[in-house]
């Protein structure tokens, strides 16, 4: 099945940056004026939400992409939301910490893009509820593209030609920032990535999408006894996001004296519990998104696999399903190729991309 394949802003470094109001807002929420398009999803994939109140059209659409791409949105006009989401890494970044304005660093990978759509909450600290809450953290977040709303609202609005097409997008009105998140995020939903040879082999009946030792390796996967990777990656009837959009502590990102580096989700919560949790990420694409773990820490495939043989690192607050594995060395390489066996076709840019 075809699909698209877009970037999305979805940046994981580290501050929280929630957005506030602002005086060009008043008034009732916009809402997209176009006729509504219809995301289609490949094979493996269940139906794209869309809330009601932002429905994608090809005009919102259009206009996140070209904002995605835009300097602009960013203090010094050096880097855009593109900057971080590389097409040859498959929207990530190959760095272990994406670099904001002046070449700073937050302390995390900003992580894999694809399917963003599909998570319940956004960021790996899960700080943001939804795709339009998210899409305006990174402008303002100093460590990332650090510009104050009310500017990125002005330099858009300064822009004749997005003027005219944010009246065609949303109807007669000013820019404001609602409209510049909804846009982003209609264009993040566009970021659908299936039909991988798993799928093909679980989802098609093609067995013979998958190697012999791939086969081997997913047994392997959601084998509770082995690998007992499927219980936070996981994989329905009908369809496998590849994570219960859950938030677990499994150990890394410790200092060397074993302490957490990044609270992770206690940071949000507060909760004792959630101290160095994370959010489970979708394991799609996994081959083509190194490095691995919030803090990028590993390189490749190879190393996550042992790093779970070894069952984590340990800490007070680690996850209870993570355990020290007993797999035979030619297992761990059947696993891998497994993972390397979640990779979708390779991903094409939008047609009138800057």
């Amino acid at each position: 099945m075809r699909w698209l394949a877009f970037a999305v802003l979805l940046w994981g470094l580290g501050s929280a940056c929630t957005r506030q109001p602002l005086p060009s807002e008043a008034g009732p929420p916009a809402r997209p004026v176009g006729q509504q398009v219809v995301l289609g999803t490949p094979l493996g994939l269940p139906p794209v939400p869309v809330p009601p109140e932002n429905p994608p059209t090809a005009e919102t659409i259009a206009l996140g992409r070209d904002l995605f791409h835009d300097k602009r949105l960013s203090a010094d006009q050096s880097i855009s939301c593109a900057s971080c989401h590389e097409a040859a890494s498959f929207f990530a970044d190959p760095r272990r910490f994406s670099q904001g304005v002046d070449k700073k660093e937050g302390n995390r990978n900003a992580p894999p893009v694809m399917n963003a759509a599909f998570h319940p909450v956004q960021f790996w600290d899960g700080r943001a509820a939804t795709l339009e809450e998210q899409a305006g953290g990174p402008i303002a977040n100093p460590v990332e593209m650090n510009l104050p709303h009310d500017q990125a609202v002005a330099r858009v609005a300064a822009d004749g030609n997005y003027r005219a097409r944010f009246e065609q997008a949303f109807g007669p009105g000013p820019v404001t920032m609602d409209k510049i998140t909804k846009a982003i995020a209609s264009f993040e939903r566009t970021l659908i990535a299936g039909d991988t040879p798993f799928d093909r082999y679980f989802y098609g009946g093609d067995k013979t999408a998958l190697s012999p030792e791939a086969i081997r390796g997913l047994a392997l996967f959601r084998d509770k006894q082995r690998g007992n990777c499927a219980t936070c990656h996981t994989i329905e009837e009908r369809h496998a996001l590849f994570t219960d959009g859950r938030f677990h502590n499994v150990g890394a990102g410790l200092s060397n004296e074993g302490e957490l580096v990044d609270q992770g989700r206690f940071a949000v919560t507060k909760r004792e519990a959630d101290r160095g949790a994370f959010r489970t990420p979708t394991l799609r694409n996994i081959a083509r998104t190194a490095p691995y773990m919030h803090d990028g820490s590993l390189r490749t495939l190879r190393q996550v696999v042992d790093f779970y043989i070894g069952g984590g690192s340990s800490n007070p607050h680690l996850d209870p399903e993570i355990k020290p594995l007993r797999l035979k060395g030619e297992e761990r390489g059947e696993l891998v190729a497994f993972l390397e066996a979640l990779s979708s076709p390779a991903p094409r840019q939008p047609e009138g991309k800057p």
